[in-house]
């Protein structure tokens, strides 16, 4: 059965591609081919390649066209409809359907990462969230566990329920290690998010060891 989830996360910087790698080897390890996409990446490195982009192909199963995997790829590392406006380009969904659809053709799992958080706007009317929806996809919510983040992941949640994505599961990512009450915080999100927690991926974790603390969505 084809697999596809949108990887969402509930700010920048939280480990949301980590989470992802550790996932696409998690499923891997499962028999599967998967592959990571990244419809739209702003910020690219003096190899002319966004970061995200390079880290989600080498936790891939096959390697395949890099317009497939990220159709949208801006210069500078700002919010995306700014980069976009000025690059004179419009993120257009036709585009994003298509190369999702085609990577389905070709592996089991396709994990579609957001960039930044839920509801980062990609052009002047649609944000991620809105692509989630358009996709179809479920969604699974990568928590960077860090103070604040309690209110950040609830409001995520309800950002989610206001346009009818459902959540597939939840990941725990450990950003900050010296957290405190990290027990307390980890046991209020479980209570409150209505999705089942698919692990908790500990701080300094390389993606490939990360997998062996996940659950797949669905098991």
């Amino acid at each position: 059965m084809k697999l596809a989830y949108f990887i969402a996360g509930t700010d920048t910087g939280i480990g949301k591609t980590h989470a992802a790698c550790a996932l696409l080897h998690a499923f891997r390890q499962n028999g599967r081919s998967a592959v990571g996409m990244k419809p739209v990446a702003a910020g690219v490195e003096e190899n002319g390649e966004n970061e995200d982009v390079t880290l989600l192909r080498n936790a891939s199963s096959l390697t395949l066209d890099a317009a497939l995997i990220n159709p949208y790829c801006f210069r500078e590392p700002i919010a995306p409809h700014i980069a976009a406006a000025d690059e004179g380009v419009s993120v257009g969904l036709p585009r994003i359907r298509e190369a999702l659809a085609a990577l389905q053709a070709q592996t089991d799992v396709v994990l579609v990462e957001g960039v930044g958080g839920l509801l980062v706007p990609l052009d002047e009317d649609f944000d991620a969230a809105d692509l989630a929806v358009a996709l179809a996809l479920p969604v699974i919510l990568v928590v960077g566990m860090r103070l604040g983040c309690l209110n950040h992941a609830l409001l995520t949640m309800e950002a989610m329920q206001s346009r009818g994505l459902k959540m597939a599961g939840w990941i725990a990512n450990r950003v900050d290690p010296q957290m405190r009450r990290f027990a307390e915080n980890l046991a209020t999100l479980e209570r409150k998010l209505p999705a089942p927690l698919l692990g908790v991926i500990p701080h300094g974790t390389e993606s490939t060891d990360a997998a062996r603390f996940l659950s797949l969505p669905g098991t």
